[in-house]
């Protein structure tokens, strides 16, 4: 990596309309262009926190940088409010042009910088998964998929799509659909659940049937999912004649109610060709702030799943480059799930680049084309009409909106008297009951949205007893002089980032008061802060008796009320965690013979202190380790009665 910051270079000036003149801010540290390499590559641009801003990659390092130094007038708007933030430029140089785009990737997810295209899921779609890597495979709804060796399916629109599919698939291939708990219970009991007395599971944890011969039922399940529908239904249309032919009426009912419970599974499947053959389908609507992305996964020319994306355009990107960018977030995500061909609106970017990357995923070759004629093409135009929907749909999301975010920090920014946006605010809340478990909460907004992997939590350490602002004092404290810590080391390993533009405290003067004398006892003298009352949403500035009073309608009351809000849910979230582990571990204290091991397996049978309370002597003598005379202690202590006396306590061997 070559990292370049210089300054004293000569600017090109440009004269505006109304007589002013602007140059090129990064010719302050523009490096020696034969220092540039030419190989392919990307590039880093940082702020004066040292910041990644903007992460780019080009085929030709020096080249592409370059573009970046020239005049003032030849630089896109949106390129300019990068350079107006950015301090320096490094690059790093790659192999070849794949390597720059994984590269790029890479640097995308870890940085996320604010001028690169940012796309979000609409939402947390469901997928139908099944454990394969498990020896007793499960098949169930899950968001979010995990690299776990499980096997996925979907993306669905809705998550009762899946159920109603499998449960329809259930009478067919009546496999394992239920949690790890309930399974060892039904080991354990030797008794199978409900669902196998409605022939929804072949019962393999009770041995019904052989982990092969589930596995054999799962298989089943995984090729009908895959589209080898055929096979099932002419298994099924065999079986049902000869069980008829042998005069074997009620086996021959049984299998006719499965050939029709595929037939409705297969109903909801969209047929889109008339060959088997595997494509995603991508197509997109767009203004010049945001687009809005749907992707159709077709496999065995059947509609198996779709998903959709917004994007919020930061870049200058016309459309081949938005969809080649679009392509690699895409195969990135879904890397174990690339089809032999992706159909696209308009050519991408770097077409013969991305199909080499996506070949080296799947293993094969990969073609992106766009169809010019016939179903494919057709049924491209039928995505189009899904992104526009959701793009209009998108729009209607006042939280989400670019305009009301940047509306909602110049308001900030002028009520406060503030130098510039507030584009990182941290906003500090105080939990406590009485002085006990005391916690504080630490979240970040940047660009008015929530930057979830910034939030921190603090246990109180040096306040005893209920003193709010004392607690404030050694939060404030512990954050910034961690930051004073860590502001010489790399970015990538600093655990508190970035000094904010604006700190939030949660409460009036007092807390305030405390948050700027530890601030100030620290030096840290650049950082703005202010508090919110919560009595009349009242704004507090230091050195300032009035408070600020922001219009009720304003979009600047709207966001700090939703970091403050924010931070209260954080911070008591952990402060009940903190109060339930107490309690948890206080009700098991004065129990002889119930340690951690034996508090663990407790816990993971009955899943929280109230159901063990609730649970039978007997359900608690079926838990692995318990004899009936500890589960009658145990019970015991826990409804009030004494606890058995020490010299009574038990031994359990292993």
């Amino acid at each position: 990596m070559h990292a370049h910051q210089s300054e004293g270079w000569g600017t090109s000036r440009l004269a505006c309309e109304h007589g002013c003149v602007r140059s090129n801010p990064a010719l302050q540290f523009r490096p020696d262009p034969g220092t540039i390499p030419t190989e392919p590559g990307c590039y880093l641009w940082r702020d004066r926190a040292d910041r990644v801003v903007y992460v780019g990659k080009a085929k030709n390092l020096r080249a592409r940088l370059s573009s970046y130094f020239q005049a003032w007038s030849g630089i896109q708007t949106r390129t300019r409010s990068m350079l107006d933030v950015a301090r320096s430029v490094e690059w790093i140089v790659c192999g070849n042009e794949v390597e720059a785009l994984h590269l790029e990737y890479n640097l995308i997810k870890r940085h996320r910088p604010r001028y690169n295209v940012r796309y979000t899921d609409d939402k947390s779609y469901p997928y139908l998964a099944v454990t394969v890597h498990e020896e007793i495979p499960r098949a169930m709804v899950r968001r979010n998929p995990r690299k776990d060796g499980t096997r996925y399916f979907g993306p669905y629109a809705h998550a009762y799509a899946i159920r109603e599919t499998l449960d329809l698939l259930l009478r067919v291939y009546p496999v394992r659909t239920c949690s790890q708990g309930v399974f060892d219970r039904c080991r354990r009991t030797s008794r199978p659940c409900l669902l196998h007395h409605i022939g929804r599971c072949a019962a393999p944890c009770v041995g019904k049937v052989t982990p092969d011969q589930h596995r054999d039922l799962v298989d089943g399940l995984i090729g009908f999912l895959e589209g080898d529908t055929e096979i099932t239904l002419a298994d099924l249309e065999a079986r049902m004649t000869a069980e008829a032919g042998n005069l074997n009426f009620e086996a021959a009912a049984r299998l006719r109610d499965q050939l029709t419970a595929v037939r409705r599974a297969l109903e909801k499947q969209v047929m889109v060709t008339k060959r088997s053959e595997d494509f995603d389908a991508i197509h997109f609507h767009d203004d010049q702030l945001e687009a809005a992305f749907q992707t159709f996964f077709v496999r065995r020319g059947r509609v198996v799943g779709r998903k959709g994306w917004t994007v919020d355009k930061v870049e200058d990107l016309d459309a081949p480059a938005l969809v080649g960018r679009f392509l690699l977030e895409l195969a990135m995500g879904r890397s174990d799930d690339i089809p032999r061909e992706v159909l696209v609106p308009v050519e991408p970017e770097d077409r013969e680049t991305l199909e080499e990357l996506l070949a080296e995923l799947r293993g094969s070759r990969v073609t992106i084309r766009v169809p010019q004629r016939g179903e494919k093409r057709a049924f491209l135009e039928s995505v189009k009409e899904n992104a526009a929907e959701a793009f209009h749909q998108h729009r209607l999301k006042r939280a989400k909106d670019f305009n009301a975010r940047s509306q909602a920090l110049h308001e900030l920014q002028e009520a406060l008297g503030l130098e510039e946006a507030p584009l990182r605010i941290e906003c500090y809340d105080i939990s406590t009951l009485q002085g006990t478990n005391s916690v504080a909460s630490m979240v970040v907004m940047e660009d008015g949205l929530p930057r979830k992997s910034e939030y921190r939590r603090f246990k109180i350490r040096g306040v005893e007893g209920q003193d709010d602002f004392a607690m404030m004092h050694e939060v404030i404290t512990r954050r910034f002089r961690n930051y004073l810590a860590e502001r010489d080391s790399p970015a990538t390993s600093r655990r508190f980032a970035y000094p904010p533009n604006l700190v939030i405290i949660d409460g009036g003067k007092g807390q305030l008061n405390a948050a700027r004398r530890a601030m100030n006892d620290l030096g840290i003298d650049a950082v703005e802060v202010c508090s919110l009352a919560k009595r009349m949403e009242e704004v507090y500035l230091p050195d300032r008796a009035d408070p600020v009073i922001l219009p009720r309608s304003s979009e600047a009351l709207y966001l700090i009320q939703r970091v403050r809000d924010e931070a209260h849910r954080f911070a008591v979230t952990y402060h009940r965690s903190l109060r339930g582990r107490e309690m948890t571990a206080s009700a098991f204290d004065e129990i002889p013979g119930i340690g951690p091991a034996r508090r663990k397996a407790l816990l993971d049978e009955f899943g929280s202190l109230k159901r063990l309370r609730e649970a039978t002597i007997d359900d608690i003598a079926k838990v692995e380790g318990f004899s009936e005379r500890l589960a009658t202690r145990v019970h015991e202590a826990l409804h009030g009665f004494p606890p058995a006396a020490s010299g009574d306590h038990e031994v359990v061997s292993g």
